[in-house]
């Protein structure tokens, strides 16, 4: 039998207490609104190993296409635990790296719907500018802006 190869990655996904202010941020970073649904019984729990369940779901895509943001909103069963403060080098915790045009313009308008920048937004030598921001309820996110230009396209892989 063939090994099995991964073929990409579908999506990350975060759970919010509100759909509508995450959908809000998510879209002022630039992000596009796929749809919205209701996930819902014993099937979709057998999945999560949670039993029977209600999540309503938002998808998010990037605008190359490329890569989706699934945000949850569990109303059945309650949400558990909540990682959204804890600090980036917490074991198993998540944050987004997103790559932007330009850090201080996408700043200012994330500013506008409660982001708040976790340390400084430093200089990795002539590749990029980084930062992690602190979102929508918490959420940890890290901005990365190309500062050159190769092959035509933006250099990639800001690390973490």
């Amino acid at each position: 039998m063939p090994e099995s190869q991964l073929l990409r990655m579908d999506n990350i996904g975060i759970v919010v207490e509100s759909l509508d202010d995450a959908i809000a941020f998510f879209i002022e970073l630039g992000m596009t609104f796929e749809g919205r649904a209701m996930i819902e019984g014993e099937w979709a729990g057998r999945v999560t190993g949670l039993g029977n369940q209600r999540v309503e779901i938002a998808m998010m895509v990037t605008p190359d296409g490329h890569s989706r943001l699934e945000l949850s909103r569990f109303l059945d069963p309650s949400v558990v635990a909540d990682h959204r403060t804890a600090p980036v080098n917490a074991l198993g915790y998540l944050r987004a790296m997103f790559t932007v045009s330009d850090i201080d313009e996408t700043l200012a308008r994330l500013r506008k719907h409660g982001a708040q920048v976790v340390g400084d937004v430093v200089q990795y030598e002539d590749v990029y500018r980084l930062c992690y921001i602190r979102g929508p309820e918490g959420l940890l996110i890290g901005l990365a802006q190309p500062l050159r230009i190769e092959s035509g396209n933006m250099s990639s892989n800001p690390g973490s």
